[in-house]
């Protein structure tokens, strides 16, 4: 039995924890709406606002706002903050998820830079749409000097098809033209996202519990944010996984599934 007592918050995970596509998993959300302390929902899926999040998680029948919610494009929002002052001008690649937490912080979000203007800052993130032309922008931002700024480095994308390119493949394709990787990750296995989520709490990383299904992005991304952490097994990694780690990279905690958090 764990003893989850300790902790005063979640940081929840959401694809392989809470649903599968737009399917809730079985338990998740009984097992959520039981916990009786605060949750933050943290996902690496830069293309959704929070709002839209929000709406699919009440869809399944959560108390979730999009104070509730937070993304890898707002994690890589925040933490231009640091390097830029707004309303500094920022060249936006990807879904709606990226210009609105842009947006949020007051940056001026544009999605082309046309030749002889210049834009401060790329952020790039995962969005359907995103073109070759949007990739080729973003190239010529980072080589004119722009802070590049990725929003994550998923290299796939599960979907209802099969797997598709994530954003990490799109980084790729970027950092190919440009010769060197992004100059800051915002999401999962970095320690932005949950960090973001821990602000959000006001409670430092040590009194939040990191749940996730990943080993190699929610897992490590609550090491480094200096979380402990509880892998489900609903999704990507296996018990087996966990216990093939060096001791140090394993999750503090690990269970079948979500109902761990029921009295």
């Amino acid at each position: 039995m764990i003893d989850l007592s300790r902790y005063a918050a979640l940081v929840c995970d959401l694809d392989g924890v809470v649903y599968r596509g737009p399917v809730a998993l079985a338990h998740a959300v009984d097992s959520l709406n039981a916990w009786d302390k605060p949750i933050v929902y943290a996902t690496n899926n830069a293309s959704r606002t929070p709002e839209g999040v929000a709406d699919h998680l009440r869809s399944l029948g959560l108390a979730a706002q999009p104070k509730d919610v937070v993304t890898s494009s707002q994690a890589a929002a925040w933490i231009l903050e640091d390097e830029i002052s707004p309303p500094a001008r920022v060249l936006a690649i990807g879904g709606d998820g990226v210009s609105a937490a842009l947006t949020e912080r007051g940056f001026a979000v544009t999605r082309s830079v046309e030749p002889g203007e210049s834009c401060q800052a790329v952020v790039q993130g995962y969005g359907i749409h995103v073109t070759a032309a949007d990739l080729a922008e973003a190239a010529y931002a980072v080589q004119q000097g722009a802070l590049w700024i990725a929003t994550n480095l998923d290299a796939t994308l599960p979907t209802n098809r099969g797997i598709a390119p994530g954003n990490g493949s799109l980084v790729t394709a970027v950092a190919t033209a440009v010769g060197h990787r992004p100059a800051l990750v915002a999401g999962k296995p970095e320690a932005p996202c949950y960090l973001l989520a821990a602000e959000r709490l006001g409670l430092m990383p040590e009194q939040i519990l990191a749940i996730g299904d990943r080993i190699d992005t929610d897992i490590a991304g609550a090491h480094a944010a200096g979380m402990d952490s509880l892998l489900v097994l609903t999704g990507v990694s296996s018990r087996a996984d966990a216990e093939a780690l060096p001791e140090a990279q394993r999750p503090t905690h690990v269970a079948p599934d979500l109902r761990v958090l029921t009295p």
